[in-house]
């Protein structure tokens, strides 16, 4: 497995009021979410990325007003016309 490692300075965690084991898991989700909503990672796959189940990271996107289906217009068109 390879490692990410990113550097913050000390007064992000004085800012965040976290600890830093809870600062490092909050910007892993971020990171997870993000490539989600890019749609490089599937939903499992982000999930597993930040060491959640699919429905603790289900419900965090929830939280953030994050959809979980992303169609374009033609394929919720697609969805929407009467067979």
């Amino acid at each position: 497995m390879v490692t990410l490692s990113v550097p913050y300075a000390d007064d992000l965690l004085v800012t965040s009021g976290k600890s830093p084991q809870e600062l490092e898991s909050e910007l892993l989700f971020l990171l997870a979410v993000k490539l989600f909503e890019l749609r490089r990672l599937s939903l499992g796959k982000a999930a597993e990325f930040c060491n959640q189940n699919k429905v603790e990271f289900l419900y965090e996107l929830g939280k953030l007003g994050i959809p979980v289906i992303n169609l374009d217009d033609d394929q919720i068109a697609d969805e929407l016309r009467d067979d």
